[in-house]
């Protein structure tokens, strides 16, 4: 736990990337599956991550990006693309994964399959894409984590214009919106961002134990 601690204090928002580093295959394995094992409601993973690498579609994506030189200079480009839309087959591919998995009937899982679709059917569609979006900052999350303790490099990112993402990638024909981005990589020596202290809130005035 103390080696988790310290990847946090290590990590931050890197500003700038060293375009001649890239992440190894096998570590861009190990994100991915760090991504995958993120818990999220239901465990229904209401998304689909991208891994941007190409060239030209990143030149698209930087001018949707206002121009923030990670986008380019990263190694990869890790899109969280929301389900902005669903219906009760989002429930029944996970109820024939889960049957499939653990080796048990479908019939035994109906139960908490109705409850699933009656709480999700309830949802407004407005509702349904903010509780998707949430899931993906989940996934984000996660990714960061397992990013620092593998001393790779990166940025979360809310500042580019999703629906221009979404043209560029093809999400809408897939019912995606990209929700948030990150950009992972190696930190460049010229990124004076790396040095500052961080600041958080002390612990006395962030949790307040009831």
């Amino acid at each position: 736990m103390e080696h988790y601690i310290e990847a946090l204090n290590w990590r931050y928002a890197t500003k700038r990337f060293d375009v001649s580093k890239k992440i190894s295959t096998q570590d861009l394995g190990t994100l991915k599956k760090a991504i995958q094992l993120t818990a999220s409601s239901y465990g229904l993973q209401p998304y689909k991550i991208l891994i941007i690498e190409d060239p030209e579609t990143r030149k698209k994506l930087l001018e949707a990006s206002y121009g923030q030189p990670q986008i380019t200079e990263a190694s990869q480009i890790v899109v969280f693309a929301n389900m902005t839309t669903f219906d009760d087959t989002l429930v029944d591919d996970y109820i024939t994964n889960a049957s499939e998995t653990r080796g048990i009937a479908k019939s035994s899982l109906q139960d908490y399959a109705d409850t699933m679709k009656s709480t999700l059917s309830s949802l407004s569609p407005t509702e349904k894409s903010n509780w998707t979006a949430k899931q993906a900052y989940i996934a984000l999350g996660n990714l960061l984590s397992a990013a620092a303790t593998l001393r790779i490099d990166a940025c979360p990112m809310e500042g580019f214009q999703s629906e221009q993402y979404n043209e560029i990638l093809g999400l809408n024909a897939l019912n995606l919106n990209a929700a948030v981005i990150a950009t992972i990589g190696y930190r460049s020596t010229e990124d004076d961002t790396q040095h500052y202290a961080k600041v958080r809130k002390p612990l006395n005035e962030l949790f307040t134990t009831i």
